[in-house]
């Protein structure tokens, strides 16, 4: 039966969720394995990045959807994942203690518990965070102006990642101030527009893949991919527990005050 040009080839959609699946599983269960041998089960932070990128690449190479997009994906994401994961290694090759954040999640739970509480829950959010990926893979573009959403969506995703590493940088200066030097919030650049910039590029960066996928039906429909990429970044695993961190630090809730949550704005006056 000859697939229309509008609609994704589903048997091969299937065949990229599969391998895709397979990939995430491989990386989920070395790191695992390590992660639990070592007694850092935060090393499930390292392959946040690389297993998003193995899905990028690996629906790249099974999809047979356009040629051009699915390679664009695949290199956006490869080019954010290998920033992140130089980050992620820095910070956890500088310490020999766990992060408190897993070991008060985790405290008191089993083996088995660790690795469903923490392997097996990331690679399912690697897989719905990536479903546009993997569908843009499997679609055709149409003819006409929504097939411009590609494009569109691929250079608001490498938008996103300089806005996240160029937070991430500013953040790193501000660590780097002697103390005499430094002051009590870093409330500059960026982070004078949100209290999380890096957290917001991010986001952007995975609403790109959305609307690159979205230029192929029903590529449309994978709105839940992004949602559930904001809603971990603002409140299951970042924004929300850096605050609950910083509560107590001089000079920081005042900082709450001026400076916008999450979505970039001018920052309100100190008065």
């Amino acid at each position: 039966m000859k697939r229309s040009r509008r609609s994704v080839d589903l048997a091969n959609l299937r065949r990229v969720g599969g391998w895709s699946a397979a990939a995430v599983a491989v990386l989920q269960s070395a790191t695992a394995v390590v992660a639990l041998r070592r007694g850092r089960r935060d090393y499930a932070d390292g392959v946040w990045g690389p297993g998003l990128a193995a899905v990028a690449v690996t629906s790249a190479l099974a999809g047979n959807g356009d040629a051009k997009r699915r390679w664009a994906l695949a290199a956006a994401s490869v080019g954010w994942a290998a920033r992140l994961e130089r980050q992620m290694l820095g910070r956890l090759r500088s310490s020999d203690d766990e992060d408190p954040r897993y070991s008060e999640y985790l405290d008191g739970s089993s083996t088995l518990q660790v690795v469903g509480k923490v392997f097996v829950t990331q690679g399912v959010s690697q897989l719905l965070v990536s479903l546009p990926v993997q569908l843009a893979a499997s679609s055709p573009l149409p003819r006409g102006r929504r097939r411009w959403l590609a494009p569109l969506g691929v250079a608001t995703m490498v938008a996103g990642a300089v806005v996240e590493a160029r937070a991430d940088r500013q953040k790193q200066q501000y660590q780097q101030l002697d103390d005499d030097a430094k002051p009590d919030v870093l409330d500059t650049g960026l982070w004078g527009w949100s209290r999380h910039p890096n957290y917001f590029g991010d986001s952007v960066v995975w609403d790109g893949a959305y609307l690159a996928a979205a230029a192929s039906s029903p590529g449309e429909w994978t709105f839940a991919a992004p949602a559930a990429m904001s809603y971990l970044l603002m409140f299951a695993t970042g924004a929300k527990r850096t605050e609950q961190r910083m509560a107590d630090r001089p000079g920081y809730q005042d900082y709450q005050r001026r400076v916008a949550f999450f979505f970039p704005r001018p920052p309100r006056s100190a008065h």
